[in-house]
């Protein structure tokens, strides 16, 4: 009988060898990417904490791991792996649960500082000894098997989506999990090796330094623009199935990366991770082929992230134990964690991701490459031709994106007018329907407020149909016959100057060129005149004026109307010099559009239906979401004001 190993077969389930490995490299990532990434930013957005905060707080969390990176490599005291594995999971767990507290600037700043100390100090320690935990056989594969069930884990619908606190939550008793199994399972020694890969000769570390900082950033850049840009994330995120089919993709391409580094080596993964991630990019310019972006940007993650594990685990040339770990803390100092930094820090307000990231991104992936192969002596064919393959097929992905785009019919009813056409091709690309519909249903509430039920004919017409995902704002199908140019103009730039407590983003990044109008004059298109003939026949109901006494008309009139209609008014105070005719100061100012010759009733009648729909051809909109009752109150509040002045005017 032949003779075990000491310590063979400890802390294995049986047939399946390197368990603990697969789940230590999962819950390193699901922590790091659906909290420290994600979860915590929005943890502080749901706290209150401005944003402008935010680089502070993220600051500290890139001081601390980019320190325990490249310090603990260094430190000879309590050089015990199992250990250090265990704190690292502690700390994690321990900061997930702190984000379940109420934080401000500074204990927010102490928890990030926690969070980037912690995991540096678990992925150091894990890449460098990550033998220990994946047993004998088929490394690679383990490694790509953990990478990929993390990132799926991470779009299960019900965790993306979640409120910030149960991803806190969910993520922290993950490092407990983690923890319990490294308490209680025995560590098999193996000795470190190098897995043999289909490269002739190895690369060196400073090339695959600068190769995994151009992946990281170009990655950090994109996801950051994607998460904050309806438009983008509606493509890629948005929707249980595409988070499915996002999570699949990597799990799919996750062991597909693990197979080309046994069998093809760093270089051709790395080169095919750029190229997916910067066709993405490129791919995303375009609404219409947001679907293979949707599928190439997680296939690029995947491709590169397996491979941030397991080069310095087990394909960083035959190197002492303490040489791997210091090489390790350096790849995650300045590619991961400054690499990332970079990328966020220069990807905010950004609502699309330039070419120019794509270009310097394969510059930096490029350059070092044939500096390498020409200061090595080894600048042959094999080098030259990879590198050269990498920037033709970029080249290509930027002349298919920007040069060949699809057609899009214009909208049925819609003139053939080019900044029309244009126009609409700015509303789908960012992203509005999934705010907005087009669709006003027949006998419905929908018809008093935005105008006459649509017509299906028009919309089987509509390539692609624009009827809408949701309606978290108001309906926009004859929102030219609501809404004047100059009133879409000021919601665009900045929403809560002419809508209170409005929850769109601002748009005013579209004005830096042609975009701006062309959406204007799209919308301004969808004019139904019909529209003014209901509203003529509109009458709030007699009881409406009772209730209209629960509110309190002059806080609805500060909230909706004194913008324009009140001395120093924000959007009367910005557009002074825009407006057809100076919106009138309401308590004295004489109404145009108001009849005085009818008694009290009436005018309070009139007031209410131009608070409720606006005045046709003018820049007064309506306050049409508003109950009836409210534009009730709204109505005595002017009426009372205007009666009072005219007293204080007779005196």
């Amino acid at each position: 009988m032949p003779a075990k190993s000491p310590g063979a077969g400890a802390g294995r389930l049986p047939g399946f060898d390197g368990w603990r490995g697969i789940v230590y490299v999962a819950t390193t990532y699901v922590y790091f990417l659906i909290f420290a990434q994600f979860g915590f930013l929005k943890r502080l957005t749901e706290l209150g904490i401005a944003q402008s905060e935010f680089p502070v707080i993220m600051g500290a969390m890139a001081l601390g791991g980019i320190g325990t990176s490249l310090v603990a490599p260094r430190l000879r005291l309590w050089n015990c792996p199992d250990c250090r594995l265990q704190t690292g999971f502690i700390g994690c767990a321990l900061t997930a649960f702190w984000a379940l507290f109420p934080l401000n600037l500074v204990t927010a700043a102490g928890v990030a500082l926690v969070i980037g100390l912690s995991l540096g100090l678990l992925t150091v320690t894990l890449v460098a000894n990550l033998s220990l935990w994946m047993g004998l056989g088929r490394p690679l594969i383990k490694v790509g098997l953990g990478t990929g069930i993390a990132y799926l884990v991470c779009n299960v619908p019900w965790l993306f989506n979640a409120r910030p606190a149960w991803i806190a939550l969910t993520s922290g008793l993950c490092c407990v999990a983690a923890l319990v199994v490294a308490a209680r399972s025995p560590v098999t020694y193996v000795p470190p090796s190098v897995v043999e890969t289909g490269e002739s000769k190895p690369v060196s570390f400073p090339l695959m330094l600068a190769w995994f900082t151009a992946l990281v950033w170009l990655d950090s850049a994109a996801f950051f623009i994607i998460q904050n840009s309806p438009s983008l994330k509606a493509g890629a995120w948005q929707g249980d199935l595409h988070l499915w089919r996002t999570g699949i993709v990597h799990l799919a391409v996750a062991l597909v990366s693990a197979w080309l580094l046994a069998r093809r080596g760093l270089a051709l993964t790395l080169t095919l991770a750029l190229t997916a991630l910067g066709g993405a990019c490129l791919l995303l310019l375009d609404p219409l082929r947001g679907a293979a972006a949707a599928f190439l940007y997680p296939a690029g993650v995947s491709l590169y992230s397996v491979a941030l594990v397991a080069y310095p685990s087990f394909l960083m040339p035959s190197v002492s134990p303490a040489v791997r770990a210091r090489r390790a803390g350096y790849l995650y100092a300045i590619a991961g964690w400054i690499g990332s930094a970079l990328g966020i820090g220069m990807g905010r307000n950004l609502h699309h991701v330039p070419v120019a990231f794509v270009g310097l991104a394969a510059v930096l992936f490029v350059a070092p490459w044939i500096w390498d192969a020409i200061a090595s002596g080894r600048f042959g064919k094999s080098a030259q031709m990879q590198a050269l393959a990498v920037v033709l097929v970029l080249a290509v992905a930027f002349a298919v994106t920007l040069v060949v785009r699809p057609t899009i019919r214009p909208f049925a009813n819609v003139p053939s007018d080019d900044a029309v056409e244009r126009g609409r091709r700015v509303y789908i690309a960012e992203g509005c329907i999934h705010c907005h519909s087009q669709y006003v249903r027949p006998h419905t509430a929908d018809v008093a407020m935005w105008g006459p039920a649509t017509d299906l004919d028009a919309v089987r017409g509509q390539q692609p149909p624009l009827i809408g995902n949701r309606r978290q704002g108001p309906d926009l199908s004859e929102v030219g016959a609501r809404r004047s140019p100059l009133w879409l103009r000021m919601h665009f730039i900045e929403p809560r100057d002419v809508s209170f407590q409005s929850p769109m983003p601002e748009y005013g990044y579209l004005f830096r060129n042609r975009r701006g109008d062309d959406l204007i004059a799209y919308l301004a298109s969808l004019n139904d005149a019909r529209h003014w003939e209901d509203v003529a026949r509109w009458k709030p109901a007699p009881e409406v004026w009772q209730e209209a006494a629960h509110f309190d008309g002059g806080k609805l009139f500060s909230e909706h109307c004194a913008t324009c209609h009140a001395p120093g008014g924000v959007a009367r105070t910005k557009w002074a010099g825009s407006f057809r005719r100076l919106p009138p100061e309401l308590a004295g100012d004489p109404l145009k559009h108001v009849s005085v010759n009818g008694g009290s009733l009436e005018i309070r009648m009139e007031i209410a239906r131009i608070a409720k729909f606006g005045i046709q051809g003018t820049d007064m909109p309506g306050e049409e979401y508003l109950a009836d009752d409210q534009i009730a109150a709204m109505a005595n509040y002017v009426e009372e004001q205007r009666e009072l002045r005219q007293k204080l005017a007779r005196k």
